[in-house]
């Protein structure tokens, strides 16, 4: 007697897959739709499904081909939403070899010869199923020849014959093939139905697995239920009995929610040295860095969330202790400080994934994250400026400060603006005024802003400020000038930007149109200029011009000029030469 081979294990994806509408979770538009297209005996020619991984596509797309060819118990069946399930063409389809139903998988079958199979088939009749019916599975990863060769036949099928399409990547699929299908978004399953879902299968299962666990897988299946059922599947293999929470954490390579809390805690206090404590405990028990960051980055989006729509803190992947401290924090944090943490913890992400050591780079980044949390806020720092009350002054008898003033109406402007800001919540501002003050008093005459642009050697800023700058009026801090015609358009701008970085102060250099002052370079050129005027005014000279309109005065040379470069060039005398053959 030979013993009977047990069958082939099954995993829990394939097991539970389902096999009717009904059994379809989180698709109720999609399934509505169907219903009513097969009770009215409206059923399109071609179907496209799209979604995430895992949410039913290649499922949904048998059971259509099963409700289609369903003939019942009785063999007399019609086209029904509700597909028995033991017919032969049911059962074919869900074992994936009935004959009249053909599934392709575009990923491996791209090009135009695979599509021209299909062509030359669509002719003959079902062989024994009501319809033909063509399943192709990732139908994005056709050649675009592929796609313009089935446009025809997709278009005007015979009447036996059905399309049914899935992607992932609905956009890269042609919009005239899209025209030409009716168009099935699969959704996320909400957690929610994905937790009732997973109960039902450890259930039937007789595994035990508690609701925290459920909590995670789901967290970590991101809507998909093919994901959460494999993963049901492996916690319950790593469980070997009752499947707890840290087991499946452990699984994961995930931190516990509630030390990442008590991270985050520490990071928003300042503690450095408690954060990496609790990170390097955390990396010890296997927890990866990079998943810590991430649970950060999750709990400070969650957080301010919560803050804006308290609503969102019933979460049922989240466990009642997380949303009261989420709530807390909610309460307590500032937006400023929830978005600045996450902007980092993008950047700390970034970096833990190129760094040769994802855990050194995790603790730099909590470091910053640290270092940060003690900084103020704009507004903190404002407030505690007008708050502190002046420094005592130094200089005088009376308290005063001595400070040079840069010109007459300064100085006479200066009591007046400093007597009513004393003992106000303005202080700290005039204190600053005066120091900006007596930071500009260096620079009393616009001759002093010229060497300061020759001491920091900027020729082009310094040749454009002495020929094309015409003085309108200055006061430290301040130039009006009107620019002359060979002046670039952008001289002020840089002016102030070179002056304000050199001095650390900022400068208001301004256009004006009414200036008629001469250029620094006019005023050292104006001897040359006049002679320049006196050789014009000479009758040959304007001879000359008169018959040669483009023609310059380039250079001018007196008789003084003249005879001093002669005397230059000329050899000077040798009163004794020296002769290399003469005697000793």
């Amino acid at each position: 007697m030979t013993d009977t081979p047990s069958p082939a294990y099954q995993v829990l994806a394939r097991k539970y897959r389902p096999e009717t509408f009904a059994d379809l979770v989180g698709q109720d538009a999609m399934v509505r739709t169907l219903k009513n297209a097969f009770q009215a005996d409206r059923i399109a020619q071609a179907f496209v499904m799209t979604g995430i991984r895992g949410t039913g596509k290649t499922t949904t797309a048998r059971i259509i081909a099963k409700g289609m060819n369903c003939i019942g118990t009785d063999g007399e069946g019609g086209p029904t939403t509700e597909p028995c399930g033991q017919c032969e063409h049911c059962v074919a389809i869900m074992e994936g070899r009935h004959v009249d139903v053909m599934e392709m998988d575009a990923a491996s079958r791209t090009g135009v010869n695979d599509i021209r199979e299909i062509i030359d088939s669509v002719r003959y009749r079902a062989a024994s199923a009501r319809y033909k019916i063509y399943i192709i599975d990732e139908v994005h990863m056709l050649s675009t020849s592929a796609f313009n060769a089935l446009l025809k036949t997709l278009e005007e099928p015979p009447e036996h014959v059905k399309f049914i399409f899935a992607t992932t990547e609905i956009r890269k699929v042609p919009v005239t093939v899209l025209s030409r299908c009716q168009r099935f978004d699969l959704r996320r399953i909400e957690p929610e139905e994905m937790i009732a879902l997973m109960r039902k299968i450890a259930t039937a299962e007789g595994a035990e697995i508690a609701d925290d666990a459920l909590a995670l897988i789901t967290r970590a299946a991101e809507g998909s239920a093919r994901d959460a059922t494999s993963l049901l599947d492996q916690s319950i293999s790593h469980g070997a009995g009752e499947t707890t929470a840290e087991q499946v954490r452990a699984m994961l390579g995930l931190a516990d929610r509630g030390r990442v809390l008590d991270l985050m805690d520490m990071i928003l206090r300042g503690d450095a040295a408690g954060a990496l404590t609790e990170l390097s405990a955390q990396y010890a028990e296997g927890a990866d860095p990079l998943a810590v960051l991430r649970d950060l980055a999750e709990i400070t989006h969650w957080v301010s969330v919560v803050k804006i729509t308290p609503d969102a803190a019933e979460d049922p992947t989240v466990s009642p202790d997380e949303r009261s401290r989420g709530a807390q924090m909610a309460e307590a944090l500032p937006m400023r400080v929830l978005t600045r943490m996450w902007q980092m913890l993008l950047k700390a992400l970034e970096e833990v994934t190129a760094a040769p050591n994802a855990m050194m780079a995790a603790e730099m980044a909590i470091i910053r994250l640290t270092h940060v949390a003690d900084l103020p806020t704009p507004e903190e720092l404002v407030r505690k400026l007008q708050d502190t009350p002046p420094p005592p002054l130094s200089g005088g008898p009376g308290g005063g400060r001595a400070v040079q003033p840069a010109s007459a109406p300064m100085a006479q402007a200066a009591p007046v603006s400093a007597a009513p800001l004393a003992g106000t919540g303005n202080a700290p501002m005039a204190m600053l005024a005066q120091d900006m003050e007596q930071a500009l008093a260096r620079y009393p005459s616009f001759e002093h802003v010229v060497e300061l642009i020759r001491a920091h050697r900027d020729v082009k800023l310094l040749v454009e400020v002495e020929t094309g700058v015409r003085l309108v009026s200055y006061q430290p801090g301040r130039i009006e000038f009107t620019p002359t015609e060979q002046a670039p358009t952008d001289l002020a701008q840089r002016l102030g930007s070179r002056l304000q970085s050199w001095t650390g102060n900022r400068w208001a250099v301004s256009v004006v149109s009414d200036g008629i002052e001469p250029t620094i370079a006019e005023i050292r050129d104006a001897a040359d200029l006049a002679l320049k005027q006196e050789a014009e005014a000479h009758p040959m000279v304007q001879a000359v011009l008169a018959q040669f309109p483009k023609a310059r005065i380039t250079n001018i040379e007196t008789p003084e000029q003249r005879a001093a470069k002669v005397e230059t060039e000329a050899l000077p005398e040798v009163e004794d030469e020296w002769d290399p053959f003469e005697d000793g």
